[in-house]
């Protein structure tokens, strides 16, 4: 018979996303876009532009994988109910008169209520992403590992296309080599979901699902609790980099040429030393003979 974790773990891979986590992604979205300086005066300037910015926060990490793996790009407009729900949030977000979504939004445990449910939808994406390249390239890792991570936090990377298009890019506005906390989880998830279906990790899928999601989950809650921007993964990523890439300061030619440099002057004080111990015996003989 199953044990109850495993019935607990097996129900949650099941649980679908739509509509009410589909619905918590679009919000916490489009909401992240409204807060944008200038956003909401663009939403009543040019309402189209504002809508397809929205649909870009929404489905940018499906829309990365499909140019990555070389599908049509508008393949996310194929989904009518997805487009039409996250349209609707839009509207209401952006002209819902005196602003009463925004504001209810702003409501602490409807933020982390949503904010929460956002992340369960990442765990799906990443999943989706790694089955969905598989079927292109059989058992090839790397790209599972990046079509996952487009899939999960690919949107910054098409929103800031968007900003290129519309002339609002700065190279001095973005960090694409600085990862955020969301890429770097996400490529953590990535990393941990391929190997998992390679087989290369001995844990069920819906072990690892459970597992992950509660992970981000509680992150992402603690952050908002305590006003944190982002978690610090500084420990490990000094530890990993200590261990792939600390090898040339360990065997860097500094401590050699300092040590061949110590031992040069040992070496020149210990042959100084006879020369002067002979010098004082020829004085010595001259004293004699003087006398």
């Amino acid at each position: 018979m199953e044990s109850e974790w495993e019935r607990l773990t097996l129900a949650f891979s099941r649980t679908s996303m739509f509509p009410f986590f589909d619905i918590a992604h679009y919000l916490v979205s489009v909401m992240a876009m409204k807060r944008q300086p200038g956003a909401a005066a663009e939403a009543r300037k040019n309402p189209f532009s504002s809508w397809f910015t929205a649909m870009l926060h929404c489905f940018g990490g499906g829309i990365l994988s499909c140019v990555l793996l070389g599908e049509p790009v508008l393949r996310f407009l194929a989904n009518n109910t997805n487009i039409l729900l996250a349209s609707a949030i839009w509207y209401i977000i952006f002209f819902c008169p005196y602003d009463l979504v925004s504001q209810g939004y702003s409501f602490l445990p409807v933020e982390v209520l949503a904010a929460g449910m956002k992340e369960v939808t990442r765990t799906w994406k990443i999943v989706g992403g790694v089955t969905h390249a598989d079927s292109y390239y059989k058992n090839g890792w790397i790209v599972m590992i990046a079509i996952g991570w487009a899939r999960g936090a690919g949107g910054s990377i098409v929103t800031n296309f968007e900003r290129l298009v519309k002339g609002d890019w700065k190279p001095e506005g973005d960090k694409w080599m600085k990862m955020s906390y969301a890429a770097k989880v996400t490529l953590l998830g990535s990393v941990i979901f391929t190997f998992q279906h390679t087989r290369h990790l001995a844990i069920s899928r819906h072990n690892l699902m459970f597992l992950y999601t509660m992970f981000i989950v509680t992150t992402k809650i603690t952050m908002m609790l305590t006003e944190t921007p982002t978690v610090s993964f500084a420990p490990f990523e000094d530890m990993l980099s200590r261990m792939l890439f600390g090898w040339q300061q360990q065997f860097s030619p500094s401590g050699k040429k300092s040590e061949t440099k110590s031992s040069f002057n040992g070496t020149g004080s210990s042959t100084s030393k006879p020369t002067a111990d002979a010098s004082d015996k020829m004085k010595k003989k001259h004293a004699k003979k003087t006398e």
